[in-house]
């Protein structure tokens, strides 16, 4: 138990609970591991749980009809995912991929609708990240459409400083330019050349394995 109160309390929603509602979601919570590559849910699967990423990195995509490949969002370190989900009571629409070995925490669907019955501190913490994760995801459809690779790269990575989602986002950004592809879409070079001339533009600092953005409002909208 004491394991579980540890990361309950590490948790970005822990501060919106009283003791005896943090003490409740953190009997409630399993910690379960994901190599790089694993899924974690496929699309229409049923997945029971609330889930935090520890650490690592998860992409949240899917597959249309027709064959494209859609990624919505990635969730790193501290991000919350599948809330609409585990209140519908539904399949997910989506699939979850583990892109590096990620640890998960995970709320079982019964705690986290006694927190969603009981804690006005709980709802406040959902009515915002609900807010937050669905702009993200219309911001995201739209520059699929519109955008041209580079403005694509550029406004992924500044969603990963958006501390409403990502509580964790430090200075920088741990990723790979392998990992950024699969989170945008393209291929690993188009990344590369997109985040050199990024840097030539004085909006982001690239080194191995690390991104600083030097100019965040500017890559939010960039490519506008």
């Amino acid at each position: 138990m004491k394991a579980r109160e540890e990361i309950a309390r590490s948790c970005i929603w822990s501060v919106e609970l009283t003791d005896e509602e943090l003490e409740r979601a953190a009997r409630g919570l399993i910690e379960r591991r994901y190599a790089k590559g694993a899924y974690i849910c496929h699309k229409d699967d049923r997945l029971d749980y609330w889930t935090g990423v520890l650490s690592g990195l998860v992409k949240i995509s899917a597959i249309s009809r027709e064959g494209k490949a859609m990624t919505f969002a990635g969730a790193a370190d501290g991000a919350w995912v599948g809330k609409g989900s585990v209140l519908k009571d539904e399949p997910r629409k989506y699939d979850l991929v583990a892109i590096r070995d990620t640890r998960l925490a995970m709320m079982q669907r019964s705690t986290f609708m006694w927190l969603y019955e009981n804690s006005t501190g709980f709802n406040r913490f959902l009515v915002r990240q609900l807010n937050e994760r669905m702009g993200q995801f219309i911001a995201t459809i739209e520059y699929d459409r519109i955008l041209v690779p580079k403005a694509r790269v550029a406004r992924n990575l500044s969603w990963f400083f958006n501390k409403v989602l990502y509580p964790n986002a430090g200075p920088a950004l741990e990723i790979s330019q392998e990992e950024l592809g699969l989170l945008v879409g393209v291929s690993r070079q188009v990344v590369n050349r997109s985040l050199q001339e990024l840097e030539e533009e004085g909006l982001v600092r690239v080194e191995h394995g690390r991104i600083t953005p030097l100019n965040i409002k500017a890559l939010v909208s960039y490519g506008a």
